[in-house]
């Protein structure tokens, strides 16, 4: 007989099992794939229900008033659940709040066998964003009409475990055999589900797949570039591209503009141009389009955007798009670091040892299923927020020079596969972070080319400034050291190089010269004569005095960085050579050591810069450690975003820089001047949006004296400015800040609010990473988001998905911050007006950028609150008004007046889509 699954879900007063009730439980029975019994019911819980619980359940006081309670339906429960097998969505809750109900009721506490469709959702769902239920159910395209109340959740959690075992038997055989050996600590009687369904699963390998040492992979194809050489020539008037279009793209007067700009300069002597356009318009149409006329694979257009999510968005959406109207199809590849990819025989050597721990297998489980699904091998796939859990340091790539032709899966390599597609393509898309790496990498990894197309522009120098910045710990170091030794991975190296006789003497070697090196930087740093516990600028002669022996540890320093680097050269040329002839658990012990080579090529590279280049563009800090023998050590490059001393700047004969604020009134080659290129032309696309209409300008009538406020005071104003504008009307918003410490403030005296009124106020620093909160948003209804100096810009929220942008304050940077410090100090020397020609341009660019989060197409409507009065009190404030579009209305109004004539605004603006 097939066993009957009872799929359960609660609402309860909260999540304390032992004071709190359950106000209403929802079963629904399940058996051999069908819908069997349902059973659903209120609960008075002898208690009233927050508001909280109230906003998120629509449960009220007055709909549990009549309802029976608990000990009135226990037995029924009770009778119910004998003989199943319980599952919930996130087991943990729901099971043990029932069995304290129960035994509360004078019954047995619950001892049935039990299954957690969260965890069953994590392995067989891995590409999946989210695990919440409701996301799970918008995702998969289950009805769910009622969320957070008992029988619909059930009803949907039924759905998702009968979706799920669907999915676990077409998987292959071997793949469900693998992920049931690793299943051991999954919640409860988990485990024996997945190896109940493996029983009937069939043997035959589905078409698609392959079987490669044990595991099993989707097939991949090398797709060679089809030449059509009989397409048209260039369409440049707007009879031949409407002609061109056809049905599938529609004309649009500004996109078509972009399209001539990037084709006439593409076709020209010029080598920069920068192009200024709105975002909206279809600027990635806009450069592709051109692009099917020139660009071939021995030719390629290199574009360059600005985060991996536009990397996708371009392969996934846009190119599909464009090549409906082409002639000559585009054939792109995205390229990314390739630490983006599965080592598919390092992920093999954590199969064969395995580890006694619950996430570690989870991943595994889920990576086994992905593996069948994946052409790419990029662990971008997998939605997962962060993947600095050791299983992705053990299993990510370390590049083409690793592999070996020998290895089992050398022809299913995902990277292999990536620089196979490349080479058949002439549009490759990579980041910008990608392509500013180009100049450190010893041999670059894209090709030379007539055709550079930098999107997203305006990111591109804040992300080379980042890229020039460089740190390091001492202490952190010889912690390393110390509990590689304690952990034993240098005597277990030493144990795999026992039989090389080439090799184990210069690793020995190796070890005595790191320690050798650790004891000399305490030398140093221990010789000066500055304050411990202090981050402080040097000089080089707050560094260096006239002291022999200083002098003698320095040189020995630099010595010992320049053998130990030569040393890691030897010995990674010769591990390469050693991987064909150890185990795989022993290239995993090998893979931690290059790991660990790495970084300290990056020290080495750190620290010798730091001691020898005094350059009035470098800034050293220091922070000795109370021991006086540690420390910290930071180094700046003022001109790291000086594109023309970069070596990828020099591999490309044409380059354009497209972004949407690029200029600041009175002055057109500014960003020209930032990047190092004050010559290059720029071109300007006008907008089109219809700012009168699409978008209005608030700014408070009645401020508060932020400089003079206490920190108290200006949260407490922020607090009571944002409450209408938050709280009385239902609009997804993003609040920007420019200070952490002031967000939390706010956030801690509004979040209980908007959990009463059951918004979820989402903050940047509470809630997980950028891309974790900035999920959350998108998939909450009319979300609030509190974010600081990255949600300014860079932030890609199409739609309906934000329709409201407060600015707390101004967006200049922080004076103080030991950066813009050294740079103010740096620009000053050089008789540069650091408030007119720096803080303020970029405060102008980065306001303009608030307001583009909001106006992204001809159909979206947004409004941008300003609750800063310098906006319009002071000369600068008028000056980065001008920066803003002519025709944006501005309006200046106290938040309660904002808060009506905003609802009133988007009253209208539905009304017109009627």
């Amino acid at each position: 007989m097939k066993p009957i699954y009872a799929v359960v879900d609660l609402e309860t007063t909260g999540t304390d099992a032992a004071v709190d009730r359950i106000i209403q439980f929802g079963c629904v029975l399940v058996q051999d794939g069908k819908v069997i019994n349902r059973f659903a019911t209120d609960i008075n819980p002898d208690r009233r229900i927050s508001r909280q619980i109230q906003n998120l359940t629509h449960i009220t006081n007055q709909q549990v008033k009549q309802a029976p309670y608990f000990e009135d339906v226990a037995d029924i429960i009770f009778n119910l659940l004998s003989n199943t097998i319980f599952v919930a969505h996130n087991i943990y809750f729901d099971y043990q709040f029932l069995s304290n109900e129960l035994v509360r009721c004078g019954l047995p506490a619950l001892t049935i066998p039990g299954i957690d469709t969260v965890e069953l959702a994590q392995v067989f769902l891995p590409t999946e964003s989210s695990f919440r239920l409701g996301d799970l159910a918008d995702s998969i395209g289950f009805v769910h009409e009622n969320p957070h109340q008992a029988d619909s959740d059930a009803e949907v959690t039924a759905a998702l475990l009968m979706y799920i075992e669907a999915i676990m038997k077409e998987l292959p055989r071997t793949t469900l055999k693998q992920i049931a050996l690793l299943s051991g600590q999954m919640g409860m009687q988990t485990s024996a589900f997945i190896h109940a369904v493996l029983k009937e699963t069939a043997t035959t390998l589905p078409d698609g797949l392959e079987e490669v040492d044990g595991i099993v992979l989707r097939k991949k194809e090398s797709k060679m570039f089809a030449y059509n050489h009989y397409h048209k020539p260039y369409p440049e008037v707007k009879a031949e591209k409407m002609a061109q279009f056809g049905p599938h793209l529609a004309y649009r007067k500004q996109q078509a503009r972009l399209m001539n700009a990037v084709y006439n300069h593409y076709s020209q002597t010029e080598k920069n141009l920068i192009l200024e356009a709105e975002t909206g318009m279809g600027k990635t149409i806009g450069y592709l389009f051109p692009a099917a006329y020139f660009a071939t694979p021995n030719n390629p257009m290199i574009v360059s955007t600005s985060s991996i999510l536009l990397q996708n968005q371009i392969m996934d959406k846009d190119v599909p798009l464009v090549n409906q109207v082409l002639d000559q199809p585009i054939q792109a590849t995205v390229i990314k670091s390739h630490r983006h990819y599965i080592d598919l025989q390092r992920f093999k050597a954590t199969l064969d040892q395995p580890v006694d721990q619950k996430q570690y297998a989870q991943y595994q489980m889920g990576i086994l299923v992905w593996l069948t699904k994946t052409i790419s091998g990029d662990f971008d796939e997998l939605n997962l927020v962060r993947l600095d859990h050791p299983i992705f340091t053990e299993i990510r790539h370390r590049g083409l020079e690793f592999l070996s032709d020998e290895q089992a899966f050398y022809r299913h390599d995902f990277l292999r596969h990536v620089y196979q597609q490349a080479a058949q393509s002439n549009v490759l898309i990579v980041n910008h972070a990608f392509l500013l790496q180009e100049t450190r990498r010893r041999e670059p990894l894209l090709p030379a080319s007539d055709y550079l197309l930098i999107d997203e522009a305006q990111q591109l120098p804040s992300q080379a400034e980042g890229l020039s910045q460089y740190s390091f710990d001492s202490a952190y170091f010889k912690r390393q050291y110390l509990q590689f030794n304690e952990d034993g991975l240098f005597d277990q190296a030493a144990n795999v190089l026992d039989q090389e006789q080439q090799i184990l003497p210069l690793f020995n070697l190796y070890r005595d010269a790191l320690a050798v090196l650790i004891d000399t930087q305490e030398d140093f740093f221990g010789s000066l004569d500055l304050a411990s516990d202090v981050n402080q600028v040097l000089q080089r002669t707050d560094l260096f005095r006239s002291d022999v022996d200083q002098d003698r540890t320095y040189r020995k320093l630099i010595l010992y960085y320049q053998e130990i680097t030569e040393m890691q050269q030897r010995l990674q040329h010769d591990f390469t050579e050693l991987h064909v002839r150890i185990t795989a658990q022993q290239r995993l012990l090998i893979a931690r050591l290059l790991d660990y080579f790495e970084q300290f090529q990056r020290q080495a590279y750190t620290v010798t810069t730091w001691l020898d280049s005094w350059h009035p563009r470098y800034v050293h800090w220091l922070k000795l450690h109370p021991n006086q023998r540690t420390a910290t050590i930071e180094l700046a490059d003022l001109e790291g975003k000086q594109v023309s001393e970069s070596i990828w700047y020099q591999r490309y004969s044409h380059i354009i820089f497209l972004g949407g604020t690029l200029r600041i009134p009175g002055n057109k080659t500014y960003y020209a001047q930032q990047i190092g290129i004050p010559e290059t032309p720029v071109k300007t696309i006008p907008a089109f949006y219809d700012y009168e209409k699409q978008a209005r300008l608030y700014v408070v009538k009645q401020g508060i004296s932020i400089q003079q406020a206490s920190t108290n005071e200006y949260a407490d104003f922020l607090a009571e400015a944002l409450t209408p504008l938050l709280f009385e009307q239902k609009q997804p918003t993003l609040v920007l800040f420019t200070a952490h410490d002031t967000l939390k403030a706010v956030y801690d005296r509004l979040h209980k609010k908007a959990l009463n009124q059951g918004r979820e106020l989402i903050a940047q620093g509470t809630g997980g990473s950028r891309e974790k909160i900035l999920k959350k948003f998108l998939l909450a209804e009319n979300g609030l988001l509190f974010g600081t100096n990255s949600f300014w810009e860079g932030v890609d929220l199409p739609g309906q998905s934000l329709k409201i942008a407060v600015v707390t304050r101004l967006p200049f940077e922080n004076p103080q911050n030991p950066l813009v410090k050294a740079r103010h100090q740096y620009l000053t020397a050089q008789g540069i007006d650091t408030f007119k020609e720096d803080a303020l341009p970029k405060a102008i660019l980065r306001l303009r950028q608030a307001l583009g989060r909001l106006i992204r197409s001809e159909k979206d409507a947004g409004v941008m609150v300003v609750l800063d009065r310098r906006l319009l009190s002071t000369k600068y404030g008028k000056r980065m008004v001008k920066g803003l579009p002519k025709k944006l209305p501005l309006i200046e109004a106290t938040p309660s007046e904002m808060t009506e004539d905003i609802r009133h605004f988007f009253e209208q603006e539905n009304q017109s889509l009627l």
